[in-house]
């Protein structure tokens, strides 16, 4: 485990408004031992371009006796890459395992069916953003640990209920947030919260900008594709390749420009990186800014109208402000002695002398881990809260999706982080959740 004091359950849940319930006791299919030999049993639902990646580490870190998990199940509403995906994953067992040429995978099309086996403990959820809720709710429901693709959810109303959701069913969920797991940022975030800045003043998040255009053309979804599962609680429109993912290989997909499935990158690399200001800090499970004020460019680009550049302008209650706009990934924190600067390349200093900043005994020391997917399964057999637990995932969201609905709407807007509503903005409000179609209600 981290090799670091490590926040329990309870610790997390006493700052958390969402702590309605949680079982004294784990059960033994939450800690692997309804599984042979004590090993984890995961699958996977979603194997495309993050799917892939998602299980494929899980898969490598589990092949560690100290934490002994092994794939079984992968599901996909394409048919083909769920076939790929077992392929794959059979060939790298054969050559990974004495035995491995026999593992056996089982695939599904509906993740629904595939929650209901008991003999399986844990799931990766890597699907398109706007189904991240419904599958991680069910998951949690039906007891297994959750592997989750940043960012958590894709309104806000569906991360309370994921929160709840969790909660109650006492299970571990990790949100892909995986900069907390790099050494860089919580070196950061961990001088900014011991002072190395004197006061805080202002934490400049930049985000990558969107590009390109998709056109409307349409046809005939493919035999290998269940379209009307594909898109989830949204209603159905007409199907468009580009729209959706590439049926020949694993290219950046459609989806991810349109605003029906995902926001854009205010919460694609917001999630990222705004969970990093949250880190710095401090109020990252239970608070986030109270104010928010944004505009950005959504120029005509055929089935792509995420917005492209953008800029906020934001503040915590402390008066502390925080900047977002379009520029190369990275976070940068300024207080009354300097700034410091991180990246996933770089980390650095004005003065550079502040990153030697030596942190007495009574420091604030945050959370340790070095490997994000091997942290999720040991959590998962312990029990113990990961570093990216649910919810800093959805006050990290929070974030993104406050600014989303202050760029549409033009005009600044006050967010009240205990009641998770925005004050005397009827409008405003209409915006934290999507109406859900019958079945894919949470």
């Amino acid at each position: 485990m981290p090799n670091a004091p490590q926040p329990t359950r309870r610790d997390v849940l006493r700052y958390s408004a969402a702590a309605v319930f949680l079982p004294t006791l784990i059960s033994k299919t939450l800690l692997g031992q309804a599984s042979p030999s004590n090993t984890l049993r995961v699958a996977a639902i979603g194997v495309g371009r993050m799917g892939r990646g998602d299980i494929f580490s899980i898969l490598d870190r589990g092949l560690d006796d100290s934490v002994a998990a092994r794939v079984v199940a992968v599901c996909d509403v394409d048919s083909n890459r769920a076939d790929r995906a077992k392929a794959d994953i059979q060939k790298r067992y054969a050559e990974r395992l004495p035995n491995g040429a026999k593992a056996n995978i089982d695939t599904y099309s509906n993740f629904r069916e595939l929650l209901e086996r008991d003999d399986i403990d844990a799931v990766t959820i890597s699907t398109p953003d706007h189904q991240h809720a419904i599958c991680a709710a069910l998951a949690a429901r039906a007891g297994k640990h959750v592997y989750l693709q940043k960012p958590m959810t894709y309104s806000i109303a569906e991360g309370r209920a994921l929160v709840t959701a969790v909660r109650e069913s006492g299970v571990v969920l990790q949100v892909g947030s995986q900069q907390r797991s790099n050494d860089r940022f919580r070196k950061a975030c961990e001088l900014v919260r011991n002072g190395a800045l004197g006061g805080l003043k202002r934490v400049h998040v930049f985000l990558p900008p969107d590009h390109g255009q998709a056109a409307t053309a349409t046809g005939e979804a493919p035999k290998n594709l269940d379209y009307d599962a594909w898109s989830g609680g949204t209603e159905p429109v007409p199907y468009a390749e580009l729209g959706v993912h590439p049926q020949e290989g694993f290219s950046r997909p459609g989806w991810l420009q349109r605003r029906r499935y995902c926001l854009g990158m205010i919460t694609g690399w917001g999630a990222h990186m705004n969970d990093i200001a949250q880190w710095g800090h401090g109020g990252d499970v239970d608070s986030g800014p109270v104010r928010f004020e944004a505009t950005a460019e959504y120029p005509k680009r055929g089935l792509f109208n995420v917005h492209t550049t953008f800029r906020a302008e934001c503040s915590w209650a402390d008066g502390v402000k925080l900047i977002q706009e379009t520029g190369d990934a990275g976070v940068r924190f300024e207080g009354e002695r300097g700034s410091i600067w991180v990246s996933r390349s770089t980390i650095s200093a004005d003065p550079a002398e502040l990153l030697d900043t030596e942190l007495g005994e009574d420091a604030e020391r945050l959370y340790v881990s070095r490997d994000h997917y091997r942290n999720f399964l040991e959590c998962a057999r312990s029990g113990e809260e990961p570093i990216a637990p649910v919810e800093v995932g959805h006050r990290s969201n929070t974030v993104c999706i406050a600014t989303d609905i202050a760029m549409q709407l033009g005009r600044p807007l006050t967010w009240d982080p205990k009641t998770e509503l925005f004050t005397d903005d009827d409008e405003a409000n209409s915006r934290l959740d999507y109406k859900h179609r019958k079945g894919w209600e949470l």
